[in-house]
């Protein structure tokens, strides 16, 4: 009979398990503990959405849609597409839902999308996000709030140092499109310099070639001018209240006048969180300000502004997490004692206190292995003239985690049949 071969994972995805797992769900706690802090409600999407969803939103020549979107034809015939981003589909469901009458309203959720692009340190196929969003709030503050909340959440994961909120402004839609006329004007009178990807952009996402990393675009983008000369009043006072804000609350920036965002709909407010320390995918955290998403997708002009993150990224750049330990590690170190070790568990862990019990292998090493889960408290069950006895043995970390009276009452009250020796 021929070997059965195993099937091999998918190229771009992992499977996470052990620190790199524990990486992980400290960001996720670690971001839901700071979302509620700041008044963001939780909401899970749907991992699928109709194609045009995504191809609204993000534009039917950008390299997401063109390149990297994983879509399908259902059984019923749709065109459906693996998210490859939160947004559209929390603009969807803002309109579909009738969430309007809950605007300005403050958004975040966490799980996993999908991009067809080349796997590299950092980036996957599948990958993970934390995402923010204030939709229904045209207001500086908006922005504000949604960065202090960015920077407060890497500053609890440890992680701020060594990180850079760099910001700029786009501008209104009058600010923008006389920006963009600038820049146009400019690449088409350098135009055979330009790499043929820049050529490509030139046609259908100009902005996109200020951060081109192609090393024959750089001079030519670098010689661009800035936005700041088209700026309107207007423009130009919501950014001031914004980096006043940012100056209040203590959230240290740094402008960059060459930071974009490639679609239309994007105004104002563009920044990103970036550190050194994970090569060329230094981009730990993004977003910005997009008044003109919802119409795009069939809605009323509504001002929205959000961020996203990479949660690959965040577990990568945080110190080792500790390793789980149990409060109570039970060493049934007599067979008999099974049953009794069952009710004791059960009223361990009814009580709050994580348990693990040791009754397999030898007898006699049962307490060895117990010592070595390092729990606070270890518990060794015999059987001593027909009664069941239970010792505890604290560990030196006892008095800092958990106070041993508390577990001897829950093991008093476990069977009439035990008794407990301190």
């Amino acid at each position: 009979m021929a070997k059965i071969q195993t099937p091999q994972p998918v190229r771009g995805t992992q499977d996470i398990f052990g620190e790199d797992q524990e990486r992980f769900q400290h960001v996720v706690d670690v971001f839901d503990r700071v979302r509620r802090l700041y008044g963001f409600k939780g909401v899970q999407m749907p991992v699928f959405e109709p194609t045009a969803v995504f191809a609204r939103s993000l534009g039917e020549t950008t390299d997401v849609v063109s390149k990297e979107m994983y879509s399908f034809e259902d059984r019923g015939g749709d065109s459906l597409t693996l998210r490859p981003e939160f947004t559209a589909g929390i603009a969807r469901a803002f309109l579909t839902n009738g969430w309007q009458q809950h605007a300005p309203l403050k958004i975040s959720t966490h799980g996993p999308l999908f991009r067809y692009e080349r796997p590299q340190k950092g980036r996957y196929r599948q990958f993970h996000q934390l995402d923010a969003e204030i939709i229904g709030a045209g207001e500086a503050a908006a922005d504000v709030d949604l960065l202090c909340f960015a920077d407060q959440l890497l500053r609890e994961l440890g992680i701020s140092e060594g990180v850079t909120l760099q910001l700029n402004t786009l501008g209104d839609a009058q600010s923008r499109d006389a920006w963009r006329d600038a820049l146009v004007e400019h690449f088409q009178a350098h135009r055979a310099d330009l790499s043929p990807d820049s050529q490509d952009r030139l046609e259908r996402n100009p902005l996109r070639i200020l951060d081109s990393k192609e090393r024959q675009d750089r001079p030519i983008a670098d010689s661009a001018p800035d936005i700041d000369a088209y700026l309107s009043n207007e423009a130009k006072e919501f950014f001031a209240q914004v980096t006043e804000g940012l100056d209040a609350c203590r959230v240290a920036w740094t402008r960059n006048s060459r930071l974009v965002r490639g679609l239309d709909y994007y105004r104002h407010t563009a920044f990103e969180f970036v550190t050194d320390r994970l090569g060329a995918q230094g981009t730990v955290l993004a977003g910005g300000r997009y008044d003109g998403l919802i119409e795009s997708l069939g809605g009323p002009a509504t001002p929205a502004v959000g961020w996203a993150a990479g949660i690959e990224r965040l577990g990568m750049l945080i110190d080792e997490p500790e390793r789980p330990t149990p409060d109570v590690a039970l060493a049934v170190e007599d067979n008999a004692a099974m049953n009794h070790a069952y009710q004791i568990l059960s009223r361990l862990r009814e009580n709050g206190l994580s348990a693990e019990m040791i009754a397999t292998g030898s007898p006699r090493k049962r307490y060895d292995k117990a010592v070595k889960t390092a729990a606070k408290v270890i518990i060794s069950l015999n059987m001593i003239e027909g009664k069941i006895t239970a010792q505890p043995r604290s560990s030196e970390a006892t008095d800092e985690y958990i106070a041993v009276g508390n577990v001897l009452e829950t093991l008093a009250a476990a069977s009439s049949d035990l008794v407990v020796k301190s």
